[in-house]
């Protein structure tokens, strides 16, 4: 049985400790196109926005967690790592990031014929893959 999907794309939570700082990188430096602000769940704010099709959910809680459990990049630790965001021009973006004062994490690298990426770390220490696909 496979699962019948409501639509073509999936949300992401990001829990962050300074909500201003994450919609600086998201928003202002990636170029996310903010939709709204809604009440967390709990206490605290969701900002709301979206990467093509997909639900970027940038949530800052009243009650800031203790830990952070987003170090080491991709062969850190097991869960969720990073995600994907592919663009036109993985120079220029990772150079926009660098300029905006974020950690280039990996700099750009083919990893496959045609296939380019970066990783970009956001305020809270989280990794984006910035992608470009040429193949």
């Amino acid at each position: 049985m496979s699962i019948e999907l409501g639509k073509d794309s999936i949300d992401i939570d990001i829990v962050v400790r300074d909500g201003e700082a994450a919609l600086k990188f998201y928003r202002d430096t990636l170029g996310l196109e903010h939709v709204a602000d809604t009440p967390a769940t709990g206490g605290g704010t969701m900002h709301r926005l979206m990467c093509g099709t997909t639900l970027v959910k940038i949530v800052k809680h009243d009650d800031v967690p203790e830990k952070s459990d987003n170090s080491g990049g991709p062969r850190g630790a097991s869960g969720i790592r990073y995600w994907t965001i592919t663009v036109q021009d993985l120079t220029a973006m990772t150079e926009t990031c660098r300029a905006a004062g974020y950690v280039v994490a990996i700099e750009p690298k083919e990893v496959r014929p045609g296939v380019r990426i970066s990783m970009i770390e956001d305020p809270d220490g989280n990794w984006v893959e910035l992608l470009e696909n040429n193949a």
